[in-house]
């Protein structure tokens, strides 16, 4: 017996069976029929052990989800990289249970995510060092015992050991709000300790304070949403998708909230998300289903293999997916088949944009084209103003 992808050994035991079952007196008909059941069963069985097994972990899931969807989600952060859906909309959909979320900080998180005090009907949700991409546990250790009741400069926590690569990961990941700096100001300030006083001179103030006070522009929301994704994985601030709704209504494409509620069945649609899951099950004859996400909610594509092949460029590479098709509505159970595909990712390097640019213009030179007026050759103080497509996930793929 197999299940998935692997294939069943059953038809090595063919002619055992029909042998066995003649010398038991049945017919060769009947043993023949016999065999193709098993012969169907052995492409995708599984012990019924494993079923029931599987059976009661959805029910106890689904139990904790509706009556703890707090504990719940902390549990499942804790225990990531797994199962189907990314860090980001583990916590949307704990927010949709009326679970707040909090941010990274410096002062309040620990390793792991945690619960704090009540905040409404469930306790609120601490979001933990580990969802920071490239940051070290044995770092955050030595932030975590030094820390007492609180920090209150970047200093103090270079002087408790942690390294200016972790400042640098925890400023990126906008984890100094608790001292009143974004992310902004926390990579200037990290930038800062570069040159510190040590050994004999340890103490003494740095060069960096004697130098003229500089005002840093303000980072738009959009800007902070897309770092909080390229270091975090997610953001409490904002949906990337929200950033481009009014352009999306521009060109008549709906929420994935008014596709799922107020359109009707056989009406042509269409909709965009970030992409989160491609599927195309080996029993499913080509057929790739896709789970789209925007700031409203879920839709779930059907696209038939022909399509696929003729738009598998856009499928597989898109991180902001538009698609045009039709509504299916079975109950409470919707589609959109799809019937053309789109690329919008574009889109989305639109967030990095500066709103107001209040730079002079001296000159028509291409020197004073800069969106920071003190550009710096120290890397850890340049704002990230280029910000790779890859900071949104391009979606999980399963067979």
């Amino acid at each position: 017996m197999a299940t998935f992808k692997f294939k069943g050994l059953v038809n090595q035991y063919e002619q055992k069976l029909i042998d066995g079952m003649l010398a038991k007196g049945y017919t060769l008909e009947f043993a023949k029929r016999i065999f193709r059941q098993l012969e169907g069963f052995g492409s995708y069985g599984f012990p019924e052990s494993h079923a029931a097994s599987f059976a009661l972990l959805v029910y106890v899931s689904c139990w904790l989800k509706h009556y703890y969807p707090d504990v719940f989600a902390a549990a499942l952060l804790n225990s990531m990289p797994m199962g189907f859906y990314q860090p980001a909309q583990i916590v949307i959909d704990a927010q949709k249970h009326t679970v707040e979320v909090r941010e990274v900080d410096v002062n309040h998180s620990l390793w792991d995510n945690k619960l704090e005090e009540k905040s409404g009907k469930y306790f609120a949700l601490r979001l933990g060092f580990r969802q920071i991409s490239g940051i070290r546990a044995d770092d955050i250790e030595i932030l975590v015992n030094v820390r007492g009741e609180r920090y209150k400069s970047i200093t103090a926590l270079r002087d408790a050991g942690v390294s200016i690569a972790a400042l640098e990961r925890l400023a990126d990941a906008d984890a100094f709000r608790s001292m009143g700096m974004d992310r902004r100001k926390a990579l200037w300030e990290v930038s800062a300790l570069q040159d510190m006083p040590v050994e004999l001179f340890k103490g003494q103030a740095s060069e960096s304070v004697l130098e003229t006070q500089v005002e840093l522009p303000l980072m738009g929301k959009g800007e902070h949403v897309v770092q909080d994704y390229a270091t975090v994985g997610l953001s409490l601030k904002a949906h990337p998708v929200s950033f481009v709704r009014p352009q999306l209504d521009m060109l008549n494409i709906r929420s994935c909230h008014h596709i799922n509620n107020d359109s009707t069945d056989g009406q042509l649609v269409k909709v965009a998300g970030l992409v989160l899951v491609r599927q195309r099950p080996g029993t499913a004859g080509g057929v790739c289903f896709i789970t789209i996400e925007d700031e409203s909610g879920y839709s779930n594509l059907v696209v038939f293999e022909k399509l696929f092949e003729t738009y598998r460029k856009e499928i597989l590479h898109a991180r902001l997916l538009m698609v045009e098709g039709r509504l299916q509505r079975e109950g409470k159970v919707v589609h959109v088949i799809v019937s053309k595909c789109f690329d919008f990712t574009k889109m989305l390097g639109k967030l990095v944009q500066r709103e107001v640019d209040e730079l002079p213009v001296l000159t028509l030179a291409r020197g004073d084209e800069k969106t920071a007026p003190y550009p710096s050759h120290n890397k850890p103080a340049q704002v990230r103003e280029g910000v790779p497509k890859e900071a949104f996930h391009g979606g999980r793929n399963f067979k």
